[in-house]
């Protein structure tokens, strides 16, 4: 057996974790940390471009700890009604118009000066938001940075390629300028879908939401923001900005239960478009509700279930380096992380010894220390479903070789081998720090079960020289996944490359030109070619917002 070859020790436990109390999930009031804690006042509504004030509030706790033991208070949200949730749709579908609103007829090069005009001043507010991501949601000082600023290059990013090459660029042919074919002569520009509803998760409220956000507004569409439960205080941060930069109406926020104000802002039928990262049961659930779902325009990100596998070609070194990255990077919190490790058979003792030596190498606690790359999770549930987890493949066969500690939500990472094919983790998304190792002698019966899950996110292949196994899963699986990593983990970026899914995983493609692309539609002008049709359309080329260069 593989503890007693390597002589590991196999942490003795029935079910679940154990509680450490020695893991530091909490502060004394000595603490700078503690003295310098955010507290966002979100006891406010934001429809129509005005903040107003709000007194049916819920209080945003985080959860690291006080001395007594108990979540911090940092905060308060809004607790909308759902009646008051239609009045931001409202207040949207007032602006769009139709169509003839002010902001869905603005020339686009206008609309990207808004923009603009909105970073320079949510930028005011970067240390605050980046203060709020590490308390509310714990994300080291270096992640909860790196979420403000790849955030703010996204956006400029989107703006330099527009500016550059035009909104229609990713278009092949694009029809940028003036084309004749068989006798019709057309110009293509991209216009707005209409109302949007953007609902992004906890993990990356910022990054997530403004990756559909920001390139949805550019284009012209009115937009009704779902601000997480958790997370959500990040958003509220930015009212002020959106209010001193957008007319009334282009953007408003919604806030309190998703249970209670999405189903009847579907059911009003105003909403054209769905903007959706998180789960697929929820965004199910939203279409459901639509009452005209055929014209319901659907983008989604949604759960990924991304499978290592690790053949005996591969430099278990760099194997380990990426794995440990892939599998605990913000806890693993993320759709993009490894979510099940598959080694095979020859090499799979050794690495699990590797990977049990770098796991515990990984610094453990609150995330004011960059250096700390696990720190408490948000969620305060997660522990236990994360727990009947562990039950279940210890049920089935498999041993924790690494960690199985906690203490409120802060846990140790949890390896556990050899896990087999049937256990719960094979078809859940365990969305935090929980391993499961499993080995293989064939990859046939990785194949199958590649084939057969839900998943269409990403795979990652470790191997070296001319594998012919690494060319077989390629082969065979270009048609399930996005993304197929060759001795990396999964990830999302660089932000221009494609992002895409399939099956239960996504519907549309996210990067820096497929987000235009994603919140706009192509609307072409045409006329038969004619020179009397030409004085026109020379007219309207030169003097329409709707041909104005960006």
């Amino acid at each position: 057996r593989f503890t007693e070859k390597n002589n590991i020790e196999v942490i003795k436990m029935s079910t679940g974790f154990v509680e450490d109390e020695t893991l530091q999930a909490s502060v004394s009031i000595d603490d700078e940390f503690y003295k310098k804690r955010p507290f966002v006042d979100g006891s406010f509504t934001f429809i129509n471009g005005v903040k107003k004030p709000y007194t049916k509030v819920t209080c945003v706790t985080s959860p690291i700890r006080g001395p007594d033991g108990e979540r911090i208070q940092i905060g308060t949200e809004a607790h909308m009604t759902c009646e008051e949730a239609t009045v931001a749709v409202d207040a949207a579908h007032k602006a769009f118009a139709g169509g003839l609103g002010v902001w869905p007829s603005m020339s686009l090069r206008d609309r990207i000066i808004t923009v603009e005009k909105y970073l320079d001043e949510v930028l005011k507010v970067r240390d605050e938001i980046i203060s709020v991501l590490q308390w509310e949601i714990c994300k080291n000082t270096n992640d909860a940075t790196n979420e403000f600023d790849r955030t703010i290059k996204f956006v400029r990013d989107v703006i330099e390629l527009i500016r550059s090459k035009g909104p229609t660029s990713i278009m092949q042919p694009s029809f940028e300028e003036w084309t004749t074919i068989s006798g019709v002569t057309g110009k293509v520009r991209r216009g707005p879908y209409g109302i949007i509803l953007c609902v992004a998760p906890f993990n990356y409220p910022l990054n997530e939401m403004y990756a559909m956000l920001i390139p949805a507004l550019i284009m012209g569409n009115t937009i009704v923001l779902k601000i997480p439960s958790i997370g959500g205080l990040a958003h509220l941060l930015t009212a002020d900005a959106f209010a001193l930069a957008f007319p009334p109406g282009v953007i408003n926020f919604i806030s309190g239960s998703g249970r209670e104000t999405m189903p009847c802002i579907m059911r009003t039928g105003k909403i054209d478009m769905l903007g959706f990262i998180g789960g697929k049961k929820g965004c199910d659930s939203l279409i459901r509700d639509h009452l005209e779902p055929h014209r319901l325009k659907v983008f989604s990100q949604l759960e990924g279930n991304n499978m290592a596998i690790i053949l005996p070609s591969a430099n278990l070194d760099v194997a380990v380096q990426q794995i440990i990255s892939g599998t605990t990077s913000y806890n693993g919190q993320r759709c993009t992380a490894i979510k099940i490790v598959a080694v095979h058979t020859q090499i799979a003792d050794d690495f699990v010894q590797k990977y049990k030596q770098a796991l515990e190498k990984l610094k453990i606690g609150l995330p004011f220390d960059a250096a700390n790359s696990i720190t408490p999770l948000p969620d305060e549930n997660k522990p236990n479903y994360l727990a009947a987890l562990i039950h279940d493949a210890k049920a089935k066969g498999a041993t924790i070789v690494s960690g199985g500690t906690k203490h409120f939500t802060l846990i140790k990472p949890t390896a556990l081998y050899p896990v087999p094919f049937e256990a719960r983790l094979f078809s859940e998304e365990q969305f935090g720090p929980l391993i499961p190792i499993s080995k293989f002698d064939s990859i046939h019966p990785i194949l199958s079960i590649l084939a057969n899950s839900w998943n269409g996110q990403q795979l990652a292949i470790f191997c070296s020289g001319q594998d012919k196994d690494a060319l077989t899963l390629l082969d065979k699986t270009q048609s399930i996944f996005g993304r197929i990593n060759i001795n990396s983990a999964p990830s999302r970026g660089p932000d221009q490359f494609p992002f895409s899914a399939r099956r239960s995983s996504a519907m549309g493609t996210m990067s820096v030109s497929h987000a235009i692309e994603a919140f706009s539609l192509e609307v072409i002008v045409a006329y038969k070619d004619n020179p009397e049709n030409k004085v026109v359309a020379d007219y309207l080329d030169s003097n329409s917002a709707f041909f104005t260069d960006p």
